[in-house]
């Protein structure tokens, strides 16, 4: 049996991320999952993601903490809530806030793990901490602060975006 990445529930409306979007075919397109109670998502850096012969760019790395962040919030407020990731009303997270920490240089020539852990959730507002890993060390931390945005605002966002 397949196992659904989180980010294969979202709407096609809300699909065109380029971190996440599964409808953005120039993006990373990155694919979530619960593994125990922390959130996982690998990545292959291609060769073009350099910042230094050997290493990955350091936007790259904060755009991978950032969408698996969101993803992770929502399906984190889905599972306090017992519901399944398909049913309505949806969540979704955009960021609030992110801290990076680069704490080695990140090799580009390995698959990347990323993981979180849910440390809060209270109100409208999940707080995930991440880790990057690359070969068996963390090479990256980062703290995503998410804000639960009522669907229909996100309607509105890209009618207004496409007047």
């Amino acid at each position: 049996m397949e196992i659904k990445a989180f980010q294969d529930f979202y709407p096609d409306h809300l699909s065109h991320c380029y971190g996440c979007g599964k409808l953005n075919e120039h993006g990373y397109q990155i694919k979530t999952v619960w593994d125990g109670d922390e959130t996982l998502t690998t990545f292959t850096p291609k060769h073009y993601h350099t910042a230094v012969p050997g290493f990955v760019y350091g936007g790259l790395l904060a755009s991978l903490i950032d969408c698996h962040g969101t993803g992770s919030a929502a399906a984190a407020m889905y599972k306090q809530e017992g519901r399944e990731m398909n049913t309505e009303p949806s969540f979704r997270f955009l960021t609030g806030s992110l801290n990076v920490k680069y704490l080695k240089p990140t090799p580009i020539d390995c698959t990347l793990e990323i993981r979180g852990k849910i440390r809060e959730i209270k109100g409208k507002k999940v707080t995930v901490d991440v880790e990057v890993w690359a070969k068996g060390e963390v090479v990256v931390t980062g703290e995503v602060v998410t804000i639960q945005v009522p669907d229909r605002y996100i309607h509105d966002i890209i009618k207004s975006a496409n007047k």
